[in-house]
């Protein structure tokens, strides 16, 4: 490349992130804007509840919107955020759901020229060569990279995953603006811990431009559950810095199942999601991290395909002991016993004092499906115990701003929340009571009082 057209593309790089963060920075001073007007409207008799109503709903419109005109770290962070739809009320999700599926799954694709670029550059000139076919319309394209579909000079087929040039550089640059106003993102999904999210999210997406640590973590995946009835993952071809090359799986978009699938369908997906996501630490030593149903499919012989492992929490030792023994006083309705095990591993501070029977009725939604022999997720009901917590008239609200979440249990809290936004897309009924016990038998006596 010539130093003029070194010039030119840092140009247009540098013209790129002004763009977007000029995008990313209209978000708060826009929440300004309606602020002000929500208070002027107020001051002449509108109601509290119709105003807030107003501002949240235009608030995430145009949230959702900026995010989905972008690639990068805001776009990824979007990805997530999609996952959490279920939590809002119908009248703000209903328009925006199909633009977020189409966020999981979709961006504006690269030019096939500047794909070839990227394959040349990691697997040199003759690239073509380990291919017996490569097809240069994308099948999928996302936040950092798009995927096309291949034969590999073996006879598989293939999904080569291509990293867009720059990604790393728009990620942290998104991510920082990013972090500088999460408080806007509680004003419609108020249960949400979102600064410590946002922590966790940034660390772990900044690891996903790095495809050879993806791949290390994918191919632990695949060797443990190579030939397992429920789960398929597919296997690593290759991978360099900037390109990734998995074996295909052939399925149905979580997304489709989501918005047309059979109810059988449904509490298949969602069981075997559960079962994926809380095995793979005793199993693998690793939490897939990136839970929203553009990771998933389901397969023709009803197992479930999971994709995407670029965020992994690292549990060498499994899940951790602390959560458990807490999910067991949550499930004994031992008050006590949870309130002492938050302040022993830093849910709530040293100096913080909080009622413990709040901190139970708080808590408790989270352990309800596990209460009964079959319990179905909702949308409904995610709303509800969505309002419960961010009702700021309700005492047992009040609990959430007294809480800490330890930095190592963050992913493992996105991931919990995650999975069950995903469930309630799903409207998922099963056992997850007897799920829970083939995971953790030590819970049994809780369950069976």
């Amino acid at each position: 490349m010539s130093s003029n057209e070194k010039s030119v593309k840092k140009d247009s790089l540098q013209t790129s992130t002004k763009i977007r963060s000029a995008k990313l920075a209209s978000l708060p001073l826009s929440l300004a804007g309606r602020s002000a007007v929500g208070l002027g409207k107020q001051l002449i008799g509108q109601s509290n509840a119709l105003v807030s109503s107003e501002i949240q709903e235009k608030t995430a419109r145009q949230v959702f919107q900026v995010l989905g005109e972008l690639k990068g770290g805001a776009m990824k962070f979007g990805q997530a955020l999609s996952v959490f739809e279920a939590a809002l009320p119908e009248e703000i999700a209903a328009p925006y759901r199909e633009t977020l599926t189409k966020l999981q799954e979709s961006a504006p694709p690269l030019p096939a020229r500047v794909v070839h670029q990227v394959l040349a550059k990691e697997l040199g000139e003759d690239w073509r060569d380990n291919f017996s076919s490569f097809t240069d319309k994308p099948v999928a394209s996302a936040s950092i990279g798009q995927v096309h579909k291949g034969v590999w000079k073996d006879g598989r087929v293939v999904a080569v995953k291509v990293q867009y040039p720059g990604a790393a550089e728009a990620l942290i640059s998104d991510l920082n603006q990013i972090q500088r106003f999460a408080k806007i993102f509680q004003l419609f999904m108020p249960a949400l811990e979102m600064g410590p999210l946002l922590e966790e999210l940034r660390a772990r997406i900044i690891e996903e431009v790095d495809y050879q640590y993806e791949a290390q973590a994918q191919r632990a995946y695949a060797a443990e559950f190579d030939g397992d009835p429920d789960i398929a993952i597919p296997k690593v071809v290759m991978a360099s810095d900037k390109v990734l090359v998995s074996e295909w799986l052939e399925g149905i978009p979580l997304s489709r199942i989501i918005a047309k699938g059979s109810r059988e369908q449904r509490n298949n997906a969602g069981l075997k999601i559960a079962r994926f996501h809380f095995t793979s630490p005793m199993r693998v030593g690793l939490l897939h991290a990136d839970p929203h149903p553009g990771n998933f499919r389901l397969l023709e012989d009803g197992r479930l395909g999971v994709l995407d492992f670029g965020a992994c929490n690292r549990l060498p030792n499994g899940f951790p002991e602390p959560l458990k023994n807490l999910l067991k006083h949550a499930l004994d309705d031992d008050a006590v016993g949870l309130y002492n095990g938050f302040k022993k591993d830093g849910f709530i501070l040293a100096d913080v004092d909080a009622d413990a029977n709040l901190v139970l009725d708080y808590l408790l939604p989270l352990v309800e499906p596990l209460r009964t022999e079959k319990f179905k997720y909702s949308r409904e009901w995610l709303r509800d115990q969505s309002t419960r917590v961010g009702d700021p008239r309700n005492p047992t609200a009040k609990i959430g701003f007294q809480l800490n979440l330890p930095p190592e249990y963050v992913l493992i809290h996105r991931v919990t929340l995650g999975t069950t936004g995903i469930f309630c897309q799903l409207g998922a009924e099963g056992n997850f009571r007897d799920e829970a016990l083939s995971w953790f038998p030590e819970i049994a006596p809780s369950l069976s009082k």
